[in-house]
């Protein structure tokens, strides 16, 4: 556990990229096997130990330190691993505890537990930790592991340890198990590399860069609407289907109606949706689409009911094709993967799948003037694809654009604060703020903690710090006396908030210190931006 130790605790002081890749690939052609390979897969969020939450934790440090002292100790680090690794009894060295303690070690114990037993278990490897150990052991258990490092950073680090194309590593990325014994083989030269014949695996998204200023030329570029939902990838391999998120995350679970309704060969680009009222046919893209907030409903559920499938059925707009059987398409140009798309997509279901329709425009200005209306379709903006883009992998100038639909404001007022994690843990950047009812009280409607600058940060801090009106736990109350100029994508009915709305990324676009609070926004004045 050492050496990971380390790498973490370097890992949360270093911001720069490259030095971070550095340091993983150091880790990993040192580090043996496979501490290794579960140490890529915690770094990578493919490790789930699921008998060990936060509450573990915090049930064992309270019965060794006193729960007042745990509860503001708690509330001054901002991270409840940090808070016990620093707070937990040293015990002295025995011959059963000075044995080194490995990533393996850990894994292969708690994984095979129930959550009855690894309270105890867990309890026994902190004894025979330091501090920056413990810290480590507690992140590895929970899967809390927050230290400015993506899933693709990771495995790009891997690659680069072993010079490897990071594009083939992630091909066959899901297609294999922790600890990745055979990525390393390969990588040292004892192994052949892995192929992804006979299972669904995750090939990286294409994906665009947004379109700030200027234009392209329609006759280089095709349009078609970004949809409101969130990217998939669909793979039929071996009889076999998967559902793959944008970040490779198999979600097949969470929307077996769609899965069992796609048995073509092949792999296939697109947006899961949920159908709606009439939304997006107007568009001329047949039955339409709900809201994000509707789709919301369904992700990161394990198991899904029976009134939820009929209630919100899910279905995919088709983008792309990759893989028509077991041809790969993804070096012919957009236009002739086009054709073959929509082909491939004659043949499912229409209920479950259609293709994205492209916009007809005779020249930029005439796409700027229907992008304008595009917030009634429940879409996200435009997308722009060069006619003759391959399909490749990650972000390629002058490739895809994305050209978002404008954002919305609204002024809201502050209600409530808490502290951020990591380097944000001794700032109150976690803001809760509200607008007005008919009756004159504020309500909640959304919390943001991005869009403010590093000095803003600090000034709010010190706002939260000198107004705080009350305490429940982490969160504090604050006076309400400041104006946040809040933008957010769209705003949604919500049954979870008091309010009766919920924003969609909201984030904080300006800080209204000259605006008083009563000329703040009303619910009444969010609920006709609703589409």
């Amino acid at each position: 556990m050492r050496a990971f130790a380390e790498l973490l605790d370097r890992l949360i002081y270093t911001r720069s990229r490259n030095a971070k890749l550095r340091l993983i690939a150091d880790y990993l052609r040192t580090a043996p096997d496979p501490d290794r390979g579960w140490a890529i897969a915690a770094l990578t969020g493919d490790l789930d130990l699921r008998g060990v939450k936060s509450s573990v934790a915090r049930g064992l440090i309270e019965e060794r330190v006193d729960p007042v002292l745990v509860a503001l100790s708690r509330d001054f680090v901002g991270d409840t691993a940090e808070t016990v690794a620093l707070l937990w009894p040293e015990v002295p060295a025995t011959g059963d505890t000075d044995e080194p303690l490995g990533v393996a070690d850990v894994v292969e114990r708690l994984s095979g537990l129930s959550r009855s037993e690894a309270p105890a278990v867990l309890a026994t490897m902190l004894d025979r930790c330091d501090a920056n150990e413990r810290y480590a052991l507690l992140k590895l258990a929970t899967g809390g592991l927050r230290v400015g490092v993506s899933a693709r950073l990771a495995k790009t680090a891997l690659a680069q340890a072993f010079d490897l194309d990071v594009d083939a590593v992630e091909e066959v990325w899901h297609g294999l198990s922790p600890p990745y014994a055979e990525i390393f083989a390969w990588g040292e030269g004892r192994g052949d590399q892995p192929t992804p014949a006979d299972v669904p695996v995750f090939r990286p998204f294409m994906l665009a860069h947004p379109l700030e200023d200027g234009t392209v030329d329609l006759a280089e570029y095709a349009a078609e609407w970004k949809w409101d939902g969130i990217r998939v990838q669909l793979v039929h391999v071996a009889g076999e289907t998967r559902l793959y998120s944008r970040a490779g995350e198999d979600i097949t679970r969470a929307f077996p109606d769609v899965a069992e309704h796609f048995r073509e060969p092949g792999a296939l680009d697109g947006e899961l949706l949920v159908r709606g009222e009439g939304q997006g046919a107007a568009l001329g893209e047949g039955a339409g689409a709900a809201s994000f907030n509707a789709l919301q409903q369904r992700l990161n559920r394990k198991t899904v009911s029976k009134k939820m499938l009929a209630e919100s059925p899910a279905f995919v707009r088709l983008y792309d094709i990759l893989f028509d059987g077991a041809e790969d398409l993804r070096r012919l140009e957009w236009r002739e993967r086009r054709q073959r798309l929509e082909v491939f997509a004659a043949r499912l279901e229409t209920d479950r799948f259609d293709v994205s329709e492209l916009i007809e425009a005779d020249d930029f200005e005439a796409l700027a003037a229907i992008r304008e209306g595009a917030r009634e379709g429940a879409i996200e903006g435009v997308m722009l694809k060069r006619r003759d883009s391959e399909y490749v992998a990650g972000r390629r100038v002058g490739l895809w654009y994305k050209w978002k639909r404008d954002p919305l404001t609204a002024d809201c007022v502050m209600m409530y604060a808490q502290r951020g994690n990591g380097k944000r843990s001794s700032f109150y950047s976690d803001y809760t703020f509200g607008c007005w009812n008919a009756e004159g009280e504020l309500l909640p409607v959304g919390k943001a903690y991005s869009g403010f600058t590093d000095e803003e940060l600090k000034w709010l801090d010190r706002f939260v710090r000198n107004n705080t009106v009350n305490r429940f736990g982490p969160v504090r109350e604050v006076e309400k006396a400041l104006v946040l100029e809040v933008a957010f994508d769209s705003v949604h009915e919500s049954k979870r908030h008091k309010s009766g709305l919920a924003m969609r990324f909201p984030r904080i676009a300006r800080i209204r210190r000259d605006k008083p609070v009563a000329e703040a926004d009303t619910i009444d004045a969010l609920r006709k931006l609703i589409t």
